[in-house]
């Protein structure tokens, strides 16, 4: 027993780790974004990985302290990151040809959330805790949607950032 609570703490710490670093990445592409639905989805991406954080180190420390997760702790209902334009406004594309620092956070986080993902969906399987088990598929399942709106937005701009930049894979 003692064995399996360092690992899900083990596992929990890395979490936490995770969340951190997206919430750093996001609130640096708020501020660096000059597209203001990027701006502002950018900063509400980061405040989801806040709230993913401070989620996970309640539940660390309830593990710490109980040995148990916090079955209390719940996260709030995620952004919906819809549309065909799901990050930026469709303005981006009169200045697609300067628009590398949005291609490349566009790229940054579909790798930051699909590492998520995947970490959170081992986690899962690997968890003996049913509690432990919901609450990485529960975050598995948020970082899939943040991971499609992103590869949705890379999607329908891509052609187009390629062609401004003269890029041709052929």
């Amino acid at each position: 027993m003692a064995g399996e609570s360092k690992d899900r703490g083990a596992a929990l710490l890395e979490a936490i780790k995770a969340e951190r670093d997206g919430a750093h990445f996001y609130m640096m592409a708020a501020r660096t974004c000059e597209d203001p639905q990027g701006k502002e989805t950018f900063e509400r991406l980061a405040a989801e990985e806040v709230d993913h954080q401070r989620f996970l180190q309640a539940h660390y420390r309830s593990l710490q302290q109980t040995g148990k997760v916090d079955s209390s702790q719940k996260l709030g209902r995620p952004d919906a990151l819809e549309g065909e334009s799901p990050i930026f406004s469709p303005a981006i594309k009169g200045r697609i040809a300067e628009a590398h620092f949005e291609m490349s956070a566009l790229s940054i986080g579909i790798q930051l959330e699909q590492s998520s993902m995947t970490y959170y969906r081992q986690a899962a399987q690997q968890a003996e805790d049913p509690e432990v088990k919901d609450l990485f598929e529960v975050l598995a399942d948020w970082e899939a949607g943040h991971y499609q709106a992103l590869l949705r937005q890379q999607d329908l701009l891509r052609d187009d950032y390629w062609s401004a930049g003269g890029f041709s894979p052929f």
